[in-house]
């Protein structure tokens, strides 16, 4: 894979123009950049820019323009540092009670994690190794970290013992047994069974204990064996669309407070977990579900209660940062009817493209995580102001027939060498990808404006 080093990624936003082997293109907004400058963050290289860098779709125009001059024809990724610091001040806004700890699952990009961290974030942790990239990078202290995984493996809690980590969740005997004969000082974590039915990736069906009977039984199991349970956790579903679960779930976990206070629990931790949206245009609005735990916290657990309020969102902040590019790789005119399924359709045209990246890859979120990434052309089409849209289907490089991106679409006639843009890319994507057949996984590059570059350097010269 052909690398750009830092002064080819600055020639993109010279005034220069540069030649493509795509479709001859008009002036881009912001065509002559102001100039730009590289720091580091997470290990890596981040463009800052004096002024606006221009859109994120903008900022992959260019490189894309710039790689198809070098014959680079490889996936790459964007994420724009500026996204990830708008999302936390969003946080801060409308939950200002509730501390973020980073789903480290969702995304262990190393410069998202260490911008996150920057500006005060704890880590949400379900294995030894992401326990590691945290602690190993300093990310944060390990008291800022929670082991949020209800089944762990028994070196995984001694490692974390050793590492200086005694937050950690459960919902049944057999962990609560495990873990106290592993850890000489854990503060569990009960985790109860409270769901939206219509999430994304519902997780009752195997994590959390029944709230009403159970849950009490195993407080007062913890008590007998002396371990000490701090608090109670829920997650509602990754990708919530009903937000009334939340309120639901920080009811049960009020009444289980006042059960563990009773018993003598210290109990000043609740962990309202995840499902918090990544991206617009979903079911349901951060705002909206913001209003809603706002509401349940301040009900059930009001300011003065003594309760510290933690969440693990993790694809709220990973999501809508990064956008995806991939190149065509090969296409086919095959009849509408084979996409459509539509007899009527056989004697007009439909199209295949092939392109670098797929379900083995950063697609992976179609399988995983019940997503449906919908691209577009990254170049509009300048042969024809309103180009005929056919039906597509677009697959990913590999022999498998499952690695299918979209199964029917309508774009603009493509070519090989073509690029097309996925938005909001950065939740359990790249995450999970392989290189499944020898197609290597997308590189990232980073950008930001000055402004954000100024919020930030402070913070992690510390």
């Amino acid at each position: 894979m052909i690398k750009m080093c830092a002064s080819k990624l600055a020639a993109v936003y010279s005034s220069s123009p540069i030649p493509s082997t795509e479709t001859p293109r008009r002036s881009l907004p912001g065509e002559t950049m102001n100039s730009l400058r590289f720091e580091t963050i997470g290990a890596k290289k981040v463009a800052v820019f004096d002024e606006s860098p221009g859109s994120d779709d903008e900022v992959a125009q260019r490189l894309a323009l710039l790689k198809s001059a070098e014959g680079d024809e490889d996936p790459f990724a964007v994420c724009n540092v500026a996204t990830v610091v708008e999302r936390f001040v969003e946080w801060r806004r409308r939950l200002p009670r509730v501390e973020p700890f980073y789903a480290v699952k969702c995304n262990d990009d190393l410069t998202l994690m260490s911008v996150l961290a920057s500006l005060g974030a704890g880590f949400d942790c379900a294995s030894k190794a992401e326990i590691d990239v945290v602690l190993d990078n300093k990310l944060t202290q390990p008291e800022r970290i929670v082991y949020a995984n209800p089944c762990k493996t028994r070196s995984f809690v001694k490692h974390a013992e050793t590492r200086g980590i005694t937050m950690m969740t459960f919902d049944n005997e057999e962990e609560l047994l495990k873990v106290s004969k592993t850890h000489a000082n854990p503060q569990m974590i009960l985790r109860i069974a409270v769901s939206d039915h219509t999430a994304q990736c519902p997780l009752n069906v195997k994590f959390g204990s029944e709230p009403v009977n159970d849950a009490p039984r195993l407080l007062l199991k913890a008590k007998s064996v002396g371990i000490k349970v701090i608090g109670i956790s829920f997650h509602v579903g990754s990708g919530c669309n009903d937000p009334s679960a939340f309120r639901e779930a920080v009811c049960h976990a009020k009444r289980l407070f006042d059960i563990g206070q009773s018993l003598g629990h210290p109990m000043d931790l609740l962990d309202i977990g995840g499902g918090y949206p990544g991206a617009p245009g979903g079911k349901v609005s951060f705002a909206e579900i913001a209003e809603v735990v706002g509401g349940a916290i301040d009900e059930f657990f009001p300011e003065g209660s003594g309760v510290r309020i933690i969440a693990e969102p993790g694809r709220y902040f990973a999501a809508a940062p990064f956008s995806l590019i991939t190149n065509v790789i090969s296409t086919a005119r095959v009849p509408a009817s084979r996409i459509t399924n539509d007899p009527a359709d056989e004697d007009k045209e439909g199209y295949m493209y092939y392109m670098n990246d797929g379900v083995y890859g950063s697609f992976n979120c179609i399988l995983y995580d019940h997503m449906h990434p919908t691209g577009a052309p990254l170049f509009e089409s300048f042969d024809d102001e309103f180009p005929e849209l056919f039906p597509t289907t677009i697959w990913g490089p590999t022999c498998d027939g499952l690695d299918q991106v979209e199964v029917s679409t309508k774009l603009r006639r493509l070519a090989v060498g073509d690029w097309l843009l996925y938005r909001n890319m950065g939740a359990y994507t790249m995450a999970a990808a392989s290189t499944f057949n020898g197609f290597e996984k997308p590189q990232v590059y980073y950008f930001m404006d000055n402004a954000t570059w100024k919020l930030l350097s402070n913070q992690l010269a510390h």
